[in-house]
């Protein structure tokens, strides 16, 4: 992953993001991208956006790095070619479901993180 947005490369680009196979009080936002699926899901195969957050090799990474308190879901298909998602700055990611919104900061080890590896993490809008 490379450059300041955020997104894939095509070479190392996923099809589409895992969609959620549930839709009670298990959905998780990664705090970085937005990207909306179960804790398990995330356990299990990680944030497709944010993988250096290695959410599936470290249970507390899930914890720190994802929140259930977030406002509404969008699901993008072709976030390229969305305004909806060039409005949430979620444009370059993998097509999936996301929060419009966290009210949630990611934790400073992790913006670091996010600053080691060339990508850009937008801190959540204060009202």
């Amino acid at each position: 992953m490379r450059g300041g947005g955020g997104g894939m490369d095509d070479d190392e680009r996923v099809g589409h993001a895992q969609i959620p196979n549930s839709f009670g009080h298990e959905l998780r936002a990664c705090l970085r991208c937005r990207l909306v699926k179960t804790y398990d899901q995330f356990r299990e195969n990680g944030c497709e956006n944010c993988p250096f957050l290695d959410m599936d090799k470290d249970r507390d990474n899930v914890v720190s790095c994802t929140t259930a308190n977030f406002t509404g879901i969008i699901s993008l298909m072709d976030p390229t070619r969305s305004w909806a998602a060039r409005w949430l700055r979620i444009g370059r990611f993998i097509p999936g479901c996301y929060t419009l919104a966290v009210s949630e900061e990611l934790p400073e080890e992790y913006q670091g993180m996010c600053q080691d590896n060339n990508v850009q993490y937008f801190p959540p809008k204060r009202p």
